[in-house]
């Protein structure tokens, strides 16, 4: 097998997971690299918000598709997918396996399975941002209900990027469906997918400890150091969880207590809504990421696939 992806909510271990799998590919005498597929690890400079893994920390395992935009950049699922295709084929012309790791529902599903997205048109994406500057995103998301119900259920109702996208998808093909994931997608090419999970309280705890953690070690000062390259003029970075609450606390618009029970609410929320995401893939293999044992016959098994 020459591509595996390690997915799961946020706070369930991919990484190390994955720097496993590859350290048990070199015992039996295969290389293995890591592909990123969490969006805000996209972003340089973006480290403690995102618990991206420095280089120190990556066991010597090759890793693509890290700290390849600016913060002022806008994160585009389709660029993503071009890139992360690019990176996968070269691994695998290179005789190696390629490990796609992260929590980014759409950006995995854009490389694991084969969908196209559709075109932009500047006209149609400028009139609909207006409407959520001036509606907000409950309004837009209301709109995307009323005209495809199970399209609006998969979209975030805060996230306005998406509602708008899916808007501008369904205006220009004149069809609901188009900006909806299709019900038995078609693989991009021959893959296995591993679903870390996690007890729900156990990994609450977790995330809401990850989250007071990263202010104590300096996210405030991340943000700070970001702002001169432009991340409040970042469509997708200044709206990261934890960096927006970060941001507020530096303008005087949070406490600090504010920020970090607004961060920990978001990050409930976000992997609620990425184990939703994951359920989806109905070949994957789930593994309790606290299970030692299954772990280790997980791994064995991986190794061993042709």
């Amino acid at each position: 097998m020459t591509l595996i992806a390690v997915v799961g909510a946020t706070g369930t271990g991919k990484s190390d997971f994955a720097l496993d799998l590859a350290e048990s590919f070199a015992r039996a005498g295969r290389s293995a690299e890591v592909v990123n597929a969490d969006a805000m690890q996209l972003y340089r400079g973006m480290d403690i918000g995102t618990a991206k893994l420095a280089p120190d920390e990556r066991r010597g395992i090759p890793h693509h598709l890290l700290d390849v935009l600016e913060v002022a950049d806008e994160a585009s699922v389709a660029a993503y997918q071009r890139d992360a295709r690019r990176a996968v084929d070269e691994i695998v012309d290179r005789g190696d396996v390629a490990l796609l790791v992260g929590g980014s529902g759409l950006y995995v599903s854009s490389v694991i399975h084969d969908f196209r997205f559709p075109g932009t048109d500047a006209a149609v994406r400028a009139r609909l941002e207006a409407d959520l500057a001036e509606l907000g995103p409950g309004l837009l998301h209301a709109r995307l209900r009323e005209i495809d119900a199970e399209t609006a259920q998969a979209v975030d109702p805060s996230n306005g990027r998406r509602l708008v996208r899916a808007l501008e998808v369904i205006e220009l093909t004149g069809e609901p469906k188009a900006a909806r994931l299709p019900d038995e997608p078609v693989p991009w090419r021959a893959h296995r997918i591993v679903h870390l999970r996690s007890d729900r309280a156990e990994l609450i705890g977790r995330l809401d400890a990850r989250a007071a953690r990263m202010f104590d070690v300096g996210l405030v000062d991340e943000v700070r150091a970001l702002l001169p390259l432009g991340l409040e003029s970042g469509v997708t970075a200044r709206r990261a969880i934890g960096y927006a609450q970060a941001l507020a606390e530096l303008e005087g618009r949070m406490s600090r207590a504010e920020a970090v029970a607004e961060t920990q609410q978001l990050t409930r929320t976000y992997a609620r809504r990425q184990v939703g995401w994951f359920r989806r893939y109905r070949a994957a293999a789930d593994l309790d990421a606290a299970d030692g044992a299954a772990r280790a016959r997980e791994l064995a098994r991986l190794t061993a696939l042709d």
